[in-house]
């Protein structure tokens, strides 16, 4: 919709190409910082450039063999120099290019051309958390994504970026809403509660909490309430790593039962100092409308109603078919309210370089976008990234500095329009009258334009900062410490003014109200570690040592005011004749942890690693504080024994397994505690304490218990690369809230449930290189995730609260309902299967029928083409699954319908795949209806495969030297197949905006 900014019109888009341009003609004159050698007999400086055959590469390291201090990278034109000794060696060495060694032999000028190798991807260092591991020697589970594919999406949300590239991750997008949130697991749903299966996310080495910092009377517009993921800038990530099995997550003991994310900003490189500048703009609308009912289908099956009701003269509130209003006027009530255009708008910059010493990055990112709703909203995001690296002349000192602040502000109506879009009748009046005010039609209609006036806001600043010293104390020896400070403000409204009742009403501001909720956190980590590695022999051994010390204070408060006697002081609390403190929390959470692992490898063959930690959380009660977690991973690079060595077509192989135990802590603060809340209300002058929980000495860990075991497969000089995964997650000991008799004035008590809950399944990638050639580059990576839930354990559930709604021996995520068995001929109205043969549908005996919403299988296909100076890159993602369909109460109504509805029974011995109509007078009918959307009846297939992300890039083909100009066009969620046919088959709860169909386009200039 509009938005008055800088970017209207995309004007900044085209006036950064033409700057861009001429700042290509002048570029900042910059040296390759080197360091200077030592004193050596005819010195003399070394060029060159370095190519794949056909293109420059920038960043490639070069080299002097056996002098570890000297060095530099290729510019963006492939260019280098350095000073050498004429009978010095040089080696060159790119990520994903086989490395070469060339002597100088006295030459001047060295230009080189690199060869593509698909195997030294097995050489890739990846993020663990804690330590980093080669590809190839990892023993746990690790899934991992790059800078390379976060940047060809127009996301604003992490998760987005992950969605359908990593095996055993599903990812769902919960609202298309600028602001709302996503719903990640990783390997199922571990908890009971649904609120206790968030991963932890850890940002350059600190935790990031994501609590929700939301309030569900503020964030009405959305699905659940806000998180703070949306202060994670992508931009500004190098690395995703997702840490799945025991090897991997138990080294974070309590906070690694879900999975882990690590999140790696972007670094500086050595080299001349280089600026980045990137512009896009784009437009985005909804995916997929729901089919309803036009206006000749609507009233057809209104006057249906009336007659199957035995109602002769329409009733005068009856005013879609009485004649009221126009019965020849339709209107798409989907296009009207959601079917506009959003525009989005982005601007990055990014200064960076350094020497072999030093190296910096500084960032800025601006980003803007409007929504499909009518009106003015808008939803901007900008932020700055800092990150520096330095090491000492002698390379035992290093230190690392990061920093990132990032600021949100979300402008959005406070309800979402996409349910009234879809039950408004077709022919309802006209948004606005002939003056341009909204159309209240005598009253006849509640306009649903009203609720533009009510509005959500908020605002976000969000601090991650982070510090690590390291200095070698003895040869092989490391002692190093982690600082990180984190400090996020947030604050939200929800206003409801007068001006959204019919004015005929005479309401005025004393009748606006308004919510607030603010919500701060700040935390601080300490981790001093000490590392040792040595080679003895044929073996290397690696042993860390490490602790850790955190501390997070959160305070929230959610306030109401109304009676205002001015809508325009509607925001000032102070102005409100009744104003009321709804919530007021100060928590603290004090965490401490000490940890080991002990990393073994013999000959690059067989590798051990050994994990543990002891885990103490201030959640928990006196004696229950601490608890040792732990796990063991093996690995055998059967790839390297001696009667595989000189194989041909198996290029690398490995069978890997490990085994161990992670903890929860994700039930909040002072679950165990004897607590008082305010009640908010005078009693004789004075503010009364009311008992809100009870002590449970006995409160402790959730314990996960991981098994898993996997093989990868390369081929072919690793063309083709295969990994199959089996795994089995055990998460017991559950936290919950076990429910009271009502005689205690309690309803729960938190503590730990004997119940145990399994995850097990398969997750397979694969990877190959279609085609390499020194024009055309075709690689293709798959993945495929099958996944089961179930619960193996609940004593008394028979008899508890929960009996109706979790079974052994099926998922968590089960619904039981009534059996559907069809439409009863005679009498025209669903029927449903007599489970206890009484003659009476009751419940709960007859709902009874266990239904899996849980994905059967899921993941994702990407295919990565480049062609001389173009770069395709697509990804499709796919999902098995039901959902039920959109219902819209019983049919017959003043409520549009599906237009799948249309085919009801009229009379009897009609074969109908629809009940009869009735305006709600026929009482078994609409009883009917009521069982039939608790029944089998409602679900539908909703599987699902989408053109999830779609990037074109073009590099000009720039004479300038130093400078790069790339043309960027990328597409979200484009093309969607899918059976279901109420909109989109992606959601959690109904009735929600669904996600954008994103389209942009873009520049990116380097000099």
């Amino acid at each position: 919709m509009k938005n008055i900014s800088f970017y209207k019109g995309g004007s900044a888009f085209w006036y950064l190409i033409l700057f861009g341009f001429s700042l290509s003609y002048t570029p900042a004159p910059a040296k390759t910082i080197l360091r200077q050698m030592q004193s050596q007999p005819q010195q003399s400086q070394i060029s060159g450039t370095i190519t794949d055959g056909t293109s420059p590469l920038p960043g490639v390291t070069i080299s002097i063999k056996g002098k570890a201090t000297a060095g530099t990278i290729s510019d963006l034109n492939g260019k280098y120099n350095l000073t050498a000794s004429p009978n010095d060696i040089l080696v060159f060495t790119f990520i994903g290019f086989k490395n070469l060694t060339i002597p100088i032999n006295t030459r001047s000028v060295l230009d080189i051309q690199m060869q593509e190798d698909a195997t030294a991807l097995q050489e890739v260092k990846i993020n663990a958390g804690y330590y980093s591991v080669k590809e190839s020697e990892r023993t746990g589970s690790i899934a991992r994504i790059t800078a390379a594919a976060i940047e060809t999406q127009p996301v604003t949300n992490v998760l987005a970026a992950m969605q359908g590239r990593m095996a055993g991750v599903s990812i769902i997008q919960t609202t298309g809403v600028p602001g709302g949130g996503f719903d990640i697991k990783i390997r199922g749903q571990n908890s009971i509660r649904t609120d206790g299966n968030a991963p932890l996310y850890i940002i350059d080495g600190v935790p990031y909490a994501t609590d929700p910092i939301g309030y569900n009377q503020t964030a009405s517009t959305f699905p659940s309430v806000t998180s703070p993921l949306n202060s994670i800038n992508p931009a500004t990530i190098e690395s995703i790593e997702v840490l799945k099995d025991a090897d991997a997550t138990a080294i974070y003991g309590s906070k690694g039962a879900n999975g882990v994310v690590l999140i790696t900003t972007k670094r500086g490189k050595t080299g001349k100092t280089t600026v980045n500048v990137k512009s896009t703009t784009g437009v985005g609308t909804v995916t997929r409308f729901m089919k309803l009912m036009n206006t000749q289908q609507y009233l057809a099956m209104r006057r249906q109603a009336f007659i199957n009701d035995g109602i002769a003269t329409f009733p005068k509130t009856a005013y879609d078919v009485n004649g009221t209003w126009d019965q020849n006027r339709y209107t798409d009530w989907q296009k009207e309210f959601i079917g506009g255009t959003a525009q989005f708008n982005d601007v990055q910059g990014v200064l960076s370089g350094g020497s072999n010493k030093t190296q910096f990055l500084l960032s800025s990112t601006y980003h803007t976008e409007t929504t499909v709703f009518p009106g003015d909203f808008l939803y901007k995001k900008g932020g700055a990234q800092f990150n520096m690296n330095h090491s000492s002349e002698d390379n035992k000192f290093k230190f690392t500095f990061s920093a990132g602040y990032n600021l949100q502000n979300n402008d959005q109506p406070a309800f979402d329009l996409t349910a009234s879009s879809r039950s408004l009748a077709p022919n309802a009046p006209a948004l606005y009258n002939d003056a341009g005010n909204l159309n209240w039609e005598n009253g006849t209609w509640q306009n649903p334009l009203r609720f533009m006036v009510a509005k959500f806001k908020s605002k976000t600043n969000d601090l991650v900062s982070n510090a690590v010293v390291s200095y070698e104390i003895f040869p092989a020896v490391i002692l190093k410490s982690n600082f990180g400070f984190t400090d996020l403000r947030h604050t939200e409204t929800r206003t409801s003014p007068s001006t959204i009742y019919n004015p005929s009403f005479n309401l005025t501001s004393t009748n606006s109200s308004i919510y607030f909720n603010t919500t701060n956190r700040q935390s601080w980590i300490i981790e001093p570690q000490l590392n040792w590695e040595k080679e003895l022999g044929a073996s290397k051994i690696g042993v860390l040592l490490g602790g850790t010390f955190q501390n997070q204070n959160t305070n929230r408060l959610y306030q109401f005011g109304s009676g205002f006697t001015s809508n325009s002081l509607l925001y000032d609390l102070a102005s409100a004749t009744t104003a009321r403190v709804l919530f007021s929390d100060d928590a603290q959470y004090k965490y401490q942890a000490f940890f080991g692992r002990i990393n073994y490898n013999w000959n690059e063959r067989y590798l051990f690693n050994l994990t543990g930690r002891r885990d103490g959380s201030s959640r928990f009660g006196p004696g229950k504080q601490f608890a040792t977690f732990g796990a063991i991973g093996m690995a055998w690079l059967f790839s390297k024994e001696n009667f595989l060595k000189e194989n041909s077509w198996l290029s690398f192989g490995k069978l890997r397994a490990s085994y161990g135990t992670t903890g929860n802590d994700q039930i909040g603060d002072y679950q165990f505690l004897n607590t008082y809340t305010s009640t908010g209300i005078l009693y004789d002058s004075n503010v009364g304490l009311q008992p809100s929980r009870l002590f449970n000495p006995n409160f402790r860990w959730e314990i996960n218990k991981k098994l898993e075991a996997a093989i990868e497969a390369g081929f072919l000089n690793d063309r083709l690369f295969l990994t199959a995964a089996w795994y089995q997650n055990r998460s017991s000991n559950q936290l919950v809230g076990i429910p009271l008799a009502g005689t205690t004035g309690f309803q729960t008590l938190q503590a730990n449930l004997d119940a145990t809950v399994e995850n097990a399944g398969w997750e397979f990638t694969l990877r190959t290189v279609n085609f390499s050639t020194k024009n055309f580059n075709w690689t293709t990576n798959l993945n495929l995730t099958f996944a089961q839930n179930k619960l193996l354990r609940y004593p008394g559930l028979e008899t508890s609260t929960n009996s109706q709604k979790y079974r052994i021996g099926q998922p968590l995520n089960i619904e039981l309902l009534y059996d559907y068995t069809g439409i009863d001929p005679q009498k025209g109205v669903y029927q449903f299967k007599d489970i206890n043969s009484d003659g009476a549908i009751t419940f709960p005996e007859d709902k009874q029928t266990a239904v899996d919403l849980n994905p059967q299988y899921f993941g994702g296909i990407q295919n990565q083409l480049s062609y001389k100076n173009w770069k395709l890159d697509f990804l499709f993602q796919f999902v098995k699954q039901e959902k039920r369909n959109y219902t819209i109460g019983f049919v017959g109504q003043m409520t549009n319908q599906p237009a799948r509805l249309a085919d009801s029974w009229q009379q009897l011995g009609d074969d109908a795949t629809e009940q009869r109509y009735t305006t709600g007078a026929n009482s078994a009918a609409v009883t009917a209806s009521s069982l039939y959307n608790q029944s089998t009846g409602i679900l539908t297939d909703a599987s699902f495969i989408r053109l999830k992300n779609i990037a074109l890039s073009y590099d000009l083909p720039l004479v300038i030297q130093n400078t790069k100009c790339q043309i960027i066009f990328q597409g979200q969620n484009l093309l969607t197949l899918s059976s279901y046919k109420d909109g989109d088959p992606e959601f959690i709860t109904a009735g929600f905006l669904p996600p954008l169909k994103i389209i942009t386009a873009g520049i990116q200039l380097t000099f």
